[in-house]
């Protein structure tokens, strides 16, 4: 390790270095490069392959124009994709100089690159529910949250312990069934509005995907409402009850009217994420003297302010300040956020929920952003129960673990998997979840989701490994213990029985389906969508399949030249997880008695043969890994898709973690105290886009 970490540090100094090391021959040796190993694909003019014309780049302003471009040729040149198979291959000493000449006109070309835009963005309906129970500080969710696929049973998230107990009891609700039989959630009368779905490869707080609606503004109105008007909104459930709804005492300091105000100015700047002005506050304050002189009570004109509120742009939307004007020298696509946005930022990140007061004294102060204070919040909100929300919303989403609802294996072919009409899915699901929620209470390293020595298992979902009847065991609130693993073929959130379910058919497994979850997933390295004239599998009697293996049958797809390219990424990774059946059990043989061939090259340079040794090689690889996974939290954590300004920031933090800073809180402020999360693009981009 040590080693590695020298290497990457000598490394990092290198392409550190100002760009005048190679600005006299920089572009002269790429071209001279690009027109020895790359001109018969992507230099001749007349056919140019992925519209890619190296030899047009004549210059290293032609290349710093293109960062996008660059970002993509240390990728290909890093996987070794390019030079093609039926090409020469690059000498070894040609490929690594090349690939740092591009790293430094790269980080050239993004110093001053504007980061994306975040637009105005809603929130969605997980963030809804706890801002509201958050600003009213209420005792449970205001409506059923189907999306919170994990439901604890007992009160062991305490990530202030730094410890996760030997035994837990949850429970899974799928398609939006009540199967545990406990308290209902949700308040009574108040009806959720529809679940907000998942960008692809990507989450569902992207702000360009969370539009609104004539017909679902109509519902926010509504539900606001429905909140305030609700039995369940009393003295009891609430605990801000006596400070918001309850009338002054005869020991209230001041008039009605100044009583009101004031409450009025803590309610408003906690729901709007910033002080409101005083204008706005004079005209809350009349609204509610209006109400009291016409005979409503104190309570029911504090109910109709709050259901004002809740229904009202301010509370709903998250924004950040835009610029009108172009100040000479001044740089809006690289612009610090203030401090209330910045609050709002880290509230939405790890709590999915509105800031609460203490952040919003630090902003109003001009604090919060002070790197020693920014590390102190951080680490007091890591370690809140409200961070709960982030295990309950982020690694279900980022795993895609919606997927495993709607997986029914053959119950012909698999009756081990059913119980009285109950999928032993909904135990798959925990593990996944369990093992994360494990990684983030005890802060361990995040290359332990891929190799843990330990997993969450329940009596149910060990039958189903063993592919045993899983008769008799509690469905409903389930045991789950944490037991170590002796058997390098189990473990991580790769090869569990929920992952291999959901990449399967009913009654087969899908090597494509799978290889594609691995890249999107593991590296965030998405596939681009197949072309459209892909014809499909042909359709294979039994007498052929006797004959045939699943890999022998996709063959066909990699003769295509059109196909072959992305297959070629993405099937090693498939089919080195066909030993996992479609319901995730262990085989080595197809049905036909043919073996099951899990051998593969991955990234184009590392063989393997078995499943063992591909998890192996991943692991040698990790930076990728890493990459990837931060790469999927710094999305998250902005609402917005990344772009090239980003790249820079996704290297540095990578680089911290395979120095030894992979733990999970690290990897977690790391992001929050990253360039992209400190800084927004202020352009007026209703302007820009000329809407």
């Amino acid at each position: 390790m040590r080693n590695a970490v020298t290497t990457s540090i000598a490394l990092a100094m290198l392409i550190g270095l100002s760009s005048s090391l190679w600005a006299e021959d920089s572009s002269t040796s790429l071209r001279s490069a690009f027109k020895t190993h790359c001109s018969r694909c992507h230099g001749n003019e007349e056919k140019v392959a992925g519209k890619v014309n190296l030899l047009a780049m004549r210059s290293d302003d032609d290349l710093l124009a293109r960062p996008k471009l660059l970002e993509k040729l240390i990728t290909v040149l890093n996987d070794r994709e390019m030079p093609p198979d039926d090409e020469p291959a690059l000498p070894v000493g040609t490929r690594e100089r090349m690939i740092m000449q591009l790293q430094v006109l790269r980080d050239q070309a993004l110093k001053t690159q504007a980061f994306g835009p975040t637009p105005i963005r809603r929130m969605n309906r997980f963030q809804y529910n706890n801002a509201v129970v958050d600003l009213l500080e209420l005792d449970r969710d205001i409506f059923q949250l189907n999306e919170r696929l994990l439901r604890r049973r007992e009160d062991y998230f305490r990530p202030e312990t730094g410890k996760m107990p030997e035994q837990v009891r949850v429970s899974s609700r799928p398609l939006s069934k009540d199967i545990d039989n406990q308290r209902p959630e949700g308040f009574n009368g108040v009806a959720a509005f529809p679940q907000d779905k998942r960008a692809e490869h990507g989450f569902d707080n992207r702000a360009d995907h969370l539009t609104l609606s004539p017909l679902l503004m109509e519902s926010f109105l509504q539900l606001s409402q429905t909140i305030v008007e609700s039995s369940d909104l009393n003295s009891r459930e609430c605990r801000s009850w006596d400070r918001l709804f309850a009338p002054p005492g005869r020991s209230a300091r001041g008039s009605v009217e100044d009583v009101i105000r004031t409450r009025l100015k803590t309610l408003l700047r906690r729901a709007f994420r910033r002080p409101v002005d005083p204008e706005t506050i004079d005209r809350f304050t009349v609204f509610a003297e209006q109400q009291l002189a016409s005979g409503a009570s104190f309570e029911d004109t504090m109910r109709t302010i709050v259901g004002a509120v809740l229904g009202m742009p301010d509370f709903l939307y998250s924004y950040e300040t835009i610029d009108r004007k172009n100040p000479e020298g001044e740089d809006r696509g690289r612009r610090r956020v203030d401090g209330f946005e910045l609050a709002s930022r880290l509230a939405q990140f790890f709590w999915s929920s509105i800031p609460d007061d203490t952040l919003l004294d630090l902003a109003e102060s001009g604090t919060l952003s002070d790197p020693e204070t920014l590390s102190t919040q951080i680490d007091r909100m890591l370690n809140d129960v409200r961070s709960s929300r982030f295990c309950d919303n982020f690694p279900a989403q980022w795993l895609q673990l919606d997927r495993l609802i709607t997986s029914i294996p053959d119950p012909k072919k698999f009756p081990y998997f059913y119980y009285n009409g109950y999928r032993t899915s909904l135990h798959m699901m925990s593990e996944p979840l369990l093992l994360f929620e494990t990684v983030y209470i005890e802060d361990l390293s995040i290359v332990e989701l891929l190799d843990p020595k330990f997993t969450w298992q329940s009596d149910m979902l060990r039958q189903n490994y063993e592919g045993k009847s899983a008769g008799g065991h509690d469905v409903q609130v389930q045991l789950f213990k944490r037991v170590p693993l002796d058997d390098p073929r189990r473990g991580g959130v790769i090869t569990n029985a929920a992952v291999m379910t959901m990449t399967s058919t009913p009654t087969r497994t899908q090597p494509i389906t799978r290889g594609a979850w691995v890249n999107a997933v593991i590296f965030n390295d998405p596939p681009e969508p197949p072309p459209a004239d892909v014809p499909p599998l042909p359709e294979v009697d039994r007498e052929e399949l006797e004959k045939l293996t699943i890999r022998e049958r996709l063959a066909v797809h990699r003769k295509r030249a059109d196909c072959a390219g992305c297959h070629n990424r993405i099937d090693p990774l498939g089919f080195a997880l066909e030993n996992y059946g479609p319901t995730g059990v262990w085989r080595d043989k197809y049905e036909n008695g043919r073996d099951v061939d899990t051998s593969g090259v991955l990234f184009n340079q590392h063989e393997f043969q078995t499943v063992v040794e591909f998890k192996r090689l991943i692991l040698q690889e990790k930076h990728r890994f890493v990459r990837g996974f931060v790469s999927h939290l710094l999305s998250y954590a902005l609402g917005r898709e990344l772009g090239p300004a980003d790249f820079p920031a996704l290297d540095d933090m990578t680089a911290r973690a395979m120095a030894g800073q992979d733990q999970m809180r690290a990897v977690l402020k790391s992001v929050a105290m990253s360039e992209p999360f400190l800084h927004k693009n202020s352009n007026d981009q209703t302007l820009k886009d000329g809407q």
